[in-house]
């Protein structure tokens, strides 16, 4: 067994690999176990599908208390590298975090995307920064990746270069807060990743979703981690689905 603090510099060298570290989200401690049996290198969670798993909707609508079991559920069934999808906090991203980090998180991510649009980066800033504190009093390197809603709200043929500019604005500020990598949901369009890379002071995390770029393209890109998101789970559901569909159609043979 890896220690805490093994498994969460482990997770920090892998956003600066050779190759992009791809993250195939699981909802649950069997989809982790699979994941990990196929070679994967860290674990991570998505809300979405967590929250799916359990009936209910994206968005903190999933009790803390629940989603934190999920997390001690993966933790305990494997020795890899874990970061978690903590979205907005819960409201309080410094108890959050802690309560993450005693669950068995060695990562998280942390959004900035309200219903109204974005938090306003100074006060997205401080949160991170307390998130941070919070993770240094715990003695623990904990990677904490700043997501950043600003593509993800808005349409793919939209996207445009003044918007890379404000997202490096918000990626400069949330690093001076302590963050270490940014996520980007929603971009899509190879020249504005590779715009991006060239100019975040933070390791870019892209989001498979209908028009990214294949991997080995990201990685040209320089991309340095890939996450599948909701997909994983959804993709699991249609074959149940399928599944459901062929045993229904051999019974009325």
């Amino acid at each position: 067994m890896h220690s805490r603090a093994e498994l969460a510099r482990r997770l920090h060298a892998l956003h600066h690999g050779p190759a992009p570290l791809l993250l195939f989200n699981a909802w649950d401690a069997g989809s982790a176990k699979t994941i990990a049996s196929c070679g994967a290198d860290a674990l991570a969670t998505s809300s979405w599908a967590v929250a799916a798993a359990h009936g209910m909707d994206d968005g903190e609508q999933l009790p803390l208390g629940v989603s934190l079991d999920v997390i001690a559920r993966i933790a305990a069934v494997s020795d890899l590298p874990l970061t978690v999808d903590l979205e907005r906090g819960y409201g309080d991203p410094a108890a959050t975090v802690t309560r993450a980090i005693d669950a068995g998180a060695v990562g998280c991510n942390l959004e900035d995307g309200l219903a109204s649009g974005l938090r306003p980066t100074s006060e997205q800033a401080g949160l991170i920064g307390q998130a941070r504190a919070a993770a240094d009093a715990a003695d623990l390197p904990f990677f904490i990746n700043a997501r950043t809603d600003q593509f993800l709200q808005q349409p793919a043929d939209t996207h445009n270069a003044d918007m890379i500019e404000a997202v490096v604005a918000r990626a400069q500020a949330y690093a001076a807060a302590g963050a270490d990598g940014l996520f980007v949901p929603g971009l899509v369009q190879p020249a504005l990743i590779e715009m991006l890379v060239e100019r975040s002071p933070l390791p870019v995390n892209i989001m498979v979703m209908p028009g990214c770029p294949p991997l080995a393209e990201l990685a040209r890109l320089g991309v340095a981690r890939v996450s599948h998101g909701p997909g994983p789970y959804l993709g699991a559901m249609r074959a149940l689905s399928a599944a459901f569909e062929q045993a229904c159609a051999a019974g009325s043979e």
